[in-house]
């Protein structure tokens, strides 16, 4: 009998575990994905560089069709059987698997996630010869999923699958499984809640041809606001369908001949003419209704776009939405009912699909109150009323010319600092103030205009040139524009993929336009150098990342009672919740009606300086770092190492030091910048021992003169003593890292050498190479 215990844990899959899958009756091409990497890792910014976090990895998932249906943790057979059970029983509750195994290669252990609320035995061995079949195993997940097998039908259908075999990441699997098990037990409202560039469109698609596919829904309407939005998800995500299948209403125009829909709520609503487009198909013509963005006005129980739900009652409808509308007066889930799937901005990045964000708080003197001296003018002549302005006010009932230009001047000295090509959007008050703000940044950057003539454009609502640049502004190969200042425009569903700095100067008090605002800089494009983005505040607006409801779930504030329709709120619809449409604004000396007093008052004479700058970072927890960073690093570090002792051990056993900074980064510990707040060039070494044990810190180079003066380099031959003293400048230069990665054997002045092999040819073998960068590492910090 074979001794397993000397195998490996890869040696136990291919030898024991993969063969009693394929002996089940599981294809191991189509129905299994083994050491499968369904997080990215999320993505740690360490300065200029990045590194990223462990990534989730399951030994075994096993599919039936595209449905997720059981998770396998392997262990070597010095393990116990149930061994890994801990760890599968984590990765299945993200993956919405009910049927969890751990093996070491004698047995499965199983846990029956369906078997939890119906009591009984819950976990069982199983011999090798033991594991379900795909057929066992579906049965007993569509009896856990109480579909019948006419509905079974439907959720067998599988994915789209193009010829790149792109396949959708885990979190969409989840989505588009629990809609279309809910539309297949007959489910009519179904709300998904996805933060803002993980894929909503790409979902959509997916559920929608999958139901096509399986003939229960044959014509579907999918419903946006803004053309830009159709026109993206049709000749995008939705191209598969092919023209002959798809079509736009537009032009009033209504042909039934097709079978997937794209309209916009503005052109099947408002006049009586305009009523007749969508009344023109009868009731019950759609099968169903996608809802894109639905946290904006189809959400109002008195709004015209709200019709068009009515009248297509009969069909199932899908709201998709990064921030569901929860007031008085609105509710998506009062309308679709609790989310059927939430993947939250928070989880995005911790898997590493979203960037993270730092924020940087400015505060300007005057943002402190400004109370106009008694009888003050503006620059139009009227009179100032007497009372405190503060950031609420400005822009909206005063505008200091100053303060304009002094944000202006931030925003502009934080790109040149940074990169002048950093994609950038500006959120101003309205209109008028996104103008004065393109002004102001032009002036700031007039450097950049002869190469760049629309380095700085205005992209609002009611600019028709400007929107003319939203093209090439979102676009990931267009260089300009670079920077764009709007009101409304830009605050949801435009696909800003490169957008690296949000600068907010506009007061906003709705946490769904907060979150759309912030899920503008949320996408990741790491081959295109995009990996995080950074918010510049100068109106207080990121305290709402403190809100609970910031990530949390909604809360449900409108009840119905008796089915009755709630009071429609008042002023103009969606004030202050996240409206999209631009507030024009206005510059000059127009009377407000009925006041006598002018709309704006218009101050050129105060002094404008920022009075407090403020960093801040994203924390592993996915909180914001309110602290100082120093006390922040101190408490985790401490709860790492318990002595000062037990961290030396660890230091000096590690044979890769990056290794040991690496897992601090990923735990919240980011020496770059903490580096910067101390103001000291130490290592991570001493910036561990200095901030979490206040031991005196030495800077590199005062390491590396030790290093020399113990004339420890004696031992070795001339050719070696030569890479090791460079090696050691490079240190004094670098860090330990340049220690650590064979790269730097490419680069001056170590390839002054020769070729790296050459360079380890000086030391003898390989090993003999590794051993004196071992020892030199430890003669470094030798004196702790």
């Amino acid at each position: 009998m074979l001794n397993k215990k000397p195998l490996s844990e890869r040696d136990i899959c291919t030898k024991f575990i993969t063969p009693a899958l394929v002996a089940a009756g599981w294809d191991i091409q189509k129905q299994v994905r083994e050491e499968w990497s369904f997080t990215d890792g999320r993505i740690i910014v360490r300065g200029q560089k990045y590194t990223r976090g462990k990534q989730k990895r399951a030994d075994y998932v096993l599919f039936y069709k595209s449905t997720m249906v059981a998770i396998i943790e392997a262990k070597d057979n010095n393990h116990s059987v149930g061994q890994g059970m801990q760890q599968a029983k984590e990765y299945a509750d993200i993956l919405d698997i009910p049927f969890v195994y751990s093996s070491n290669g004698n047995a499965f252990l199983e846990f029956d996630q369906t078997k939890v609320e119906q009591g009984g035995e819950v976990e069982r061995e199983l011999s090798l010869e033991s594991f379900p079949s795909p057929e066992a195993l579906w049965q007993r997940y569509a009896t856990y999923k109480n579909l019948n097998s006419q509905q079974q039908e439907v959720v067998k259908e599988e994915n789209h699958k193009d010829e790149t075999g792109f396949a959708p990441r885990y979190y969409q699997q989840i989505a588009i499984n629990r809609t279309i098990e809910a539309v297949a037990r007959g489910d009519k409202r179904i709300l998904l809640v996805m933060a803002t560039g993980t894929g909503k469109t790409y979902t959509a698609f997916q559920i929608i041809w999958r139901l096509w596919k399986a003939k229960t829904v044959k014509r579907v309407l999918y419903l946006a606001d803004r053309n830009i939005l159709v026109d993206q998800t049709k000749t995008g995500d939705f191209r598969p369908f092919g023209s002959d299948i798809m079509t736009k209403i537009q032009n009033r125009e209504v042909d039934k001949a097709y079978q997937i829909y794209f309209a916009l709520y503005q052109g099947l609503t408002g006049t009586e003419e305009e009523k007749n487009i969508f009344k023109q198909f009868s009731p019950d013509f759609f099968d169903m209704v996608v809802v894109d963005e639905c946290h904006r006005g189809s959400a109002k129980e008195e709004s015209a776009w709200r019709e068009v739900l009515t009248y297509f009652n009969a069909a199932v409808h899908v709201g998709l939405t990064a921030t569901p509308k929860e007031t008085k007066e609105t509710s998506n889930i009062t309308y679709f009912g609790e989310p059927t799937y939430t993947y939250s901005l928070k989880q995005g990045i911790d898997d590493g699909f979203l960037a993270p964000y730092k924020v940087v708080r400015i505060s300007l003197n005057v943002d402190e109150g400004y109370r106009p001296e008694k009888g003050k003018k503006d620059r139009y002549g009227h009179e100032i009323e007497d009372r405190i302005y503060n950031t609420r006010d400005f822009d909206r009932n005063l505008v200091i010319d100053d303060r304009t230009k002094a944000a202006a001047r931030k925003i502009s000295e934080y790109l040149k600092l940074t990169d002048r090509m950093a994609k950038t959007i500006v959120f101003c008050v309205d209109t008028e103030h996104a103008e004065r703000m393109r002004q102001a940044l032009v002036n700031e950057n007039s450097d950049m205009l002869q190469q760049y003539p629309n380095y700085v454009v205005r992209i609002t609502g009611d600019d028709e040139i400007g929107k003319k640049e939203l093209y090439n502004f979102t676009s990931v190969d267009e260089k300009e524009p670079v920077i764009a200042t709007t009101s409304k425009l830009l605050t949801t569903g435009v696909d800003t993929k490169m957008v690296k700095v949000i600068a907010l100067e506009a007061g906003i008090q709705s946490m769904t336009e907060f979150k759309q605002i912030i899920g503008r800089g949320t996408r990741l494009r790491e081959d295109d150098g995009k990996v995080y983005f950074s918010i510049m505040d100068f109106r207080q607006v990121t305290n709402l990342f403190a809100d609970p409801d910031f990530d949390g779930d909604p809360v449900v504030i409108y009840e119905p009672d008796n089915n009755q329709p709630p009071v429609p709120p008042e002023g103009k619809e969606g004030e202050g919740e996240g409206d999209d449409t631009d507030d024009p604004g206005r510059e000059g000396p127009d009377d407000e009606p009925g006041t006598g007093r002018p709309r704006k008052y218009y101050v050129n004479d105060v002094a404008v300086k920022v009075i407090n700058e403020r960093v801040q970072y994203y924390g592993a927890d996915g909180r914001l770092i309110t602290e100082s960073l120093k006390d922040y690093s101190r408490t985790k570090l401490l709860s790492e190492y318990a002595s000062l002792d037990d961290f030396l051990v660890k230091w000096n056993v590690s044979e890769r030091k990056e290794a040991i900074i690496n897992e601090l980064a990923e735990k919240g510990v980011l020496f770059e910048e903490l580096q910067q707040e101390i103001g000291l060039d130490i290592d991570a070494f001493d910036l561990i021992a200095h901030i979490a044990f206040d031991r005196p810190p030495l800077s590199r180079k005062e390491r590396a003169e030790q290093v020399k003066k113990r004339n420890y380099f004696e031992k070795y031959g001339t050719g070696a003593r030569e890479v090791l003293q460079t090696l050691l400048d490079k240190y004094a230069d670098e860090g330990i890292s340049s220690l650590e990665n064979t790269a730097v054997l490419n680069v001056r002045p170590l390839n002054q050498f020769g070729t790296p092999i050459e360079i380890v040819k000086r030391f003898g073998k390989k090993a003999d190479f590794d051993k004196a960068i071992n020892e030199l590492e430890q003669e470094l910090y030798r004196s702790a």
